[in-house]
């Protein structure tokens, strides 16, 4: 790689270095095609990006990147620029003086509620507590649905006002569907058949992702800047749909993080990779980055999330007036010919990192007009 410009052309520029972008570099470099990947960041990968901090502990930036999948055409594309650490994601929820499971399983509700269930048992009770929905519309709707209002309010209300600056009532039905229900002691945070860490983190994946001699790579450069001097055959963007016009109908609404960063002197801070708090504190979470990795180190470094207005664009806010804007954003980017727009950013759509390469294999097929999937059982590297 270099982050240095260049003077030949190009047959495609691709603006962001995050999953989107270096897929598609990487598919279209090994096409044979010349491509120039340009990022306003000074580092590659987006906001799965991974560094060592001072301490020597590899910590994730931008909070926590955990990877799952059920996806075994993503998994295999992946396997051929990072071999895996098994890693399955745990989360507990502090309510009530107690850290308990979630999502919500038996011991939950046996240790919330000082009850002794069965499996067979939780159903009836969540019968027994769900609240009737006519028509389920809202996040609220979802949660009371299924496990009734008192569970609602100790793990979901909370949570999702800090996270959203808005009630679940306010919110769209899929904030909340995301996370399940289950009967039985599964306490895994995700279900999927892939889970694991890339072994010696993301960053290095990216690095062996973008290596291809056909691929260069700009940082620190905002393409605006460069895209009138540097001549290329087709533009893919990545970066915010609104931005790239401007805010011409208006900004497109986005909820963003501040993370904080601590390293302790002792070896663990908390009992699992990441900690809820969806009533106490103006944080939403804690994760610490050694259970995640795997990393063995005297020290521990942790991240706290704090919800913000402001900032970089996170997420996406799931509103009905805000898909009716970004419909019109989406109208201007379908008549662009001469760029294809694809990713989280582009697309005004909240996708898991998995779900991302996938739409850009899929993106790459529509590019090239390839049949098969680009993914191929592959030794890791």
């Amino acid at each position: 790689m270099t982050d240095s410009p260049v003077s030949a052309g190009f047959d495609y520029l691709i603006v962001g270095a995050g999953f989107a972008g270096s897929v598609l570099a990487e598919r279209l470099a090994n096409d044979g095609k010349r491509v120039l990947i340009v990022d306003r960041r000074p580092h590659i990968g987006g906001n799965a990006y991974d560094r060592y901090d001072d301490a020597g502990i590899l910590i994730h930036p931008y909070g926590p990147h955990i990877f799952h999948t059920n996806s075994k055409d993503v998994f295999d594309y992946l396997s051929r620029f990072t071999a895996w650490r098994p890693y399955e994601h745990r989360v507990l929820a502090s309510v009530d003086g107690q850290l308990l499971p979630i999502p919500i399983n038996l011991d939950t509700v046996n240790r919330l509620y000082g009850l002794n269930l069965t499996a067979f048992q939780l159903e009836d009770f969540f019968a027994s507590v769900a609240e009737p929905v006519e028509k389920v519309r809202t996040s609220e709707d979802v949660v009371v649905g299924k496990v009734g209002r008192d569970l609602y309010n100790k793990f979901f209300r909370g949570y999702t006002r800090k996270q959203w600056a808005l009630d679940p009532s306010e919110l769209d039905a899929s904030v909340t569907a995301r996370v399940p229900t289950r009967t039985n002691r599964d306490d895994r945070y995700f279900a999927d058949t892939y889970q694991a860490m890339p072994l010696h983190g993301y960053t290095r994946m990216f690095e062996n992702m973008l290596a291809h001699p056909n691929i260069k790579v700009m940082l620190n450069t905002d393409y605006r800047e460069i895209a009138e001097f540097i001549p290329y055959g087709h533009m893919i963007y990545t970066g915010p749909v609104d931005a790239f016009f401007d805010h011409q109908y208006g900004k497109l609404p986005y909820r963003s993080l501040e993370f904080v960063h601590e390293t302790h002197a002792r070896e663990q801070f908390q009992p699992t990779g990441t900690v809820n708090y969806p009533n106490d504190y103006a944080y939403t979470r804690i994760s610490e980055f050694k259970f995640i990795t795997g990393q063995v180190h005297p020290h521990t470094s942790v991240v706290y999330e704090y919800p913000r207005a402001e900032g970089d664009p996170y997420y996406p806010v799931p509103r009905p007036e805000n898909q009716e804007l970004y419909r019109k954003y989406a109208a201007l980017a379908d008549a662009r010919s001469d760029v294809t727009f694809v990713g989280r950013l582009a697309t005004y759509r909240y996708y898991n990192m998995d779900q991302v390469v996938a739409q850009a294999l899929a993106t790459h097929r529509r590019l090239t007009g390839a049949a098969q999937p680009e993914a191929e059982t592959a030794g890791a590297v």
